[in-house]
């Protein structure tokens, strides 16, 4: 028995020969097929105003991704809002941040990005934390950020700016496929939303937020990733592929609580406390 065929809830890579997925197709002598389950659409004004936010009464953007910074600027310029220059702007990685030189002049003073971890950008907003954060989500989000900022008492309205839509997927069929290799909790919602569970094959997934989703749907997760035997997508399925093979029953993957997040927001918290005891004293002096 082996592996013949995968669906990768990805757009298919510009150039095949150097994608990961390219090597590890010949060394199995499998087929990939590469379509994505979903697509992100920006809100309507009409949508924004809805949410009674105010751009111009805050100090800060936070942006995650590229399709909230085109939503927020299509935004602005359909309500006519000049964005001031003075507007600062946090990006979760520095792919996101150079994207806003697309609508604005990039100068470092105004403009700061975290490493992609949900700490990095934690830490960076704190050391922001005078100012007024507007928080540009896609909904659905994961309520792990708001919720953060929220413990740690800032001044931060979560607005969304984009949403997910499932892809036309009518003319799909998952059980011509061994394994479907989903990379988000969007992906998971798709494809339970357009298939039954019960006619789906088994799953691979990419991130705790996915892999618990994918687990709380009901779906048989038999790869995922990261971990450290498998810090990526193609080597998870790279060894499920090999267990396969060897005629090896793979056992569920496991969703694994991390208490280092919660830690670090207590820290986070205890940080500012300190910051805000230490401006008192020296404000009674």
């Amino acid at each position: 028995m082996k592996v013949s065929k995968i669906l990768v809830s990805q757009p298919t890579p510009a150039i095949i020969e150097k994608s990961p997925f390219y090597d590890f197709s010949n060394k199995h002598s499998l087929a990939i097929d590469y379509k994505p389950l979903i697509r992100v659409v920006g809100v309507t004004l009409k949508e924004f105003r809805a949410q009674r936010t105010e751009i111009l009464d805050h100090t800060t953007m936070i942006f995650s991704s590229r399709t909230t910074i085109d939503s927020f600027f299509r935004i602005c310029e359909e309500a006519r809002i000049t964005v001031p220059e003075t507007m600062k702007y946090i990006c979760n990685t520095e792919a996101v941040a150079l994207y806003l030189q697309k609508y604005i002049v990039y100068r470092k003073r105004k403009i700061s990005f975290a490493d992609g971890t949900f700490n990095s950008l934690l830490e960076l907003i704190v050391k922001h934390k005078e100012e007024k954060f507007m928080l540009a989500l896609t909904e659905p989000f994961k309520p792990e950020l708001p919720d953060a900022l929220a413990k740690l008492k800032l001044k931060v309205s979560p607005v969304v700016f984009a949403r997910t839509v499932s892809a036309d997927m009518s003319d799909m069929k998952p059980m011509d496929y061994d394994i479907i290799a989903l990379y988000s909790p969007n992906d998971v919602k798709a494809l339970i939303d357009n298939f039954d569970v019960n006619s789906l094959p088994v799953v691979a997934t990419f991130g705790e937020a996915t892999l618990r989703a994918a687990k709380e749907a009901g779906l048989k997760v038999k790869a995922s990733a990261p971990t450290p035997q498998a810090p990526s997508m193609v080597k998870a399925l790279d060894i499920y592929c090999n267990q396969v093979a060897e005629g090896v029953e793979v056992a569920d993957a496991e969703v694994k609580d991390n208490p280092d997040k919660e830690e670090f927001i207590r820290a986070q918290q205890s940080k500012l406390q300190k910051k805000t005891r230490t401006r008192v004293a020296k404000k009674t002096l």
